[in-house]
């Protein structure tokens, strides 16, 4: 049996003027061939659910062919960001036209269920862990159910865990790999489509697995530089002291992203310098009064905004550089937050900075209000949630 297991990435801005100025994705003007050089850990996961003896084959979208024959595989599973979800639906109809069953999985499938379902056999839900075993299983018996509900909680135990296959990733050129230490995030911001929307709670890896999870991928480039796919690394401060010191002498440079809170542990700053810690983004969102109110359900970013400046000294005079992310768009916005906004981040000494515009991503809370009010440009627009293309009618612009 031959398992094909294909990932979309790479994602492009919409607009034409933005286009034309070669702006991709956040971060820096080459920012998308950062991203598409970033394997999907999702899928290497995948890899390692799948009961041993059967082949699997990992691709990218842009390895494919854009039209004629495809290479033959027995079942296709296929994940995709939401920007992109248009080309996944586009490949596994070509594919099940070929009688080539197809399996969707990832956050946009658990988010639209029912739209997935019309561009495939089976639809994965929530996690892979325990769920694609269990599909697997039932393939091979000709009995393959049109959805699976994945395990929500204890993903990381041993019953259901795996070690994603980074030794499908030899002999290929990505710059960068990607391991994760937590899953969920218990903020809550109105506008976050990462994955506690399928997470029903904050989940944290044992520091144990971690650490082989970084040796073995170590093998698999040469030196290469590490990124932390978590929604928000640090939460739990005992953890994170703790894994800081046994990731410190496996000598890496690895990057993640976490909130506000890390700058309030002074211990965790040093023990993250001497990690090989080089940079963590920050969501800031907005540093303009009132901005933030209701952002999230507790109010816990509006209580953060003013001690920004000094959270950010705090961490960068460690020789960690702050990635100080900020939301245009929110219902507070004015024209004249942005020279408000420029002004803050000048004097803010931010070493790099990611400026995004407010994106209703599908079934969010903050689609869902905007739905209400009226407010979406258009029911749908996938292809445009790029983090740069306006899809709703701003409050006060």
């Amino acid at each position: 049996m031959k398992i094909g297991l294909i990932a979309m990435s790479g994602v492009r801005v919409k607009n034409p003027e933005l286009a034309a100025m070669g702006l991709t994705l956040p971060q820096f003007v080459e920012r998308g061939k950062v991203v598409a050089s970033l394997p999907s850990l999702g899928l290497l996961t995948v890899a390692a659910l799948t009961p041993e003896g059967i082949d699997v084959s990992y691709l990218e979208m842009a390895e494919l062919p854009s039209e004629g024959s495809l290479e033959d595989f027995d079942l296709v599973g296929i994940s995709s960001y939401t920007a992109q979800i248009d080309e996944a639906y586009a490949l596994a109809d070509r594919y099940r036209s070929r009688q080539t069953p197809v399996v969707l999985g990832g956050l946009h499938v658990s988010l639209m269920p029912d739209e997935a379902s019309l561009h495939a056999d089976a639809i994965v839900i929530g996690s892979a862990e325990e769920t694609w075993p269990r599909l697997i299983e039932d393939f091979m018996a000709g009995d393959m159910k049109p959805r699976y509900n994945g395990a929500g909680d204890n993903v990381f135990s041993p019953g259901l865990y795996a070690k994603p296959r980074f030794d499908l990733l030899k002999g290929r050129s990505y710059n960068r790999l990607t391991v994760q230490t937590s899953r969920g995030c218990p903020r809550e911001c109105e506008f976050c489509a990462s994955s506690n929307r399928i997470s029903p709670r904050f989940q944290q890896k044992p520091i144990a697995q971690v650490i082989a999870e970084i040796e073995t991928a170590k093998n698999t480039l040469q030196h290469p530089f590490f990124e932390l796919a978590d929604d928000n690394s640090f939460l739990d401060k005992g953890w994170s002291r703790n894994f800081l010191k046994a990731v410190a002498p496996l000598n890496i440079h690895w990057f993640t992203e976490c909130d506000i809170s890390v700058a309030d542990d002074l211990d965790l700053l040093d023990l993250l310098a001497k990690s090989g810690c080089k940079q963590i983004l920050i969501g800031l969102e907005s540093p303009m009064p009132g901005a933030l109110h209701s952002i999230d359900p507790r109010g816990w970013k509006q209580r953060c905004q003013g001690r920004y400046l000094e959270a950010i000294e705090r961490i960068q005079s460690r020789g960690i550089t702050v990635n100080g992310c900020f939301v245009l768009g929110l219902d507070a916005d004015t024209p004249e937050t942005f020279p408000a906004l420029r002004d803050f981040i000048r004097k803010s000494g931010l070493l790099e900075v990611q400026l995004t515009v407010l994106t209703p991503f599908p079934n969010t809370p903050l689609y869902e209000r905007l739905k209400r009010e009226g407010r979406l440009l258009a029911e749908r627009y996938w292809e445009r949630c790029t983090l740069f293309d306006v899809n709703f009618q701003p409050k006060n612009m």
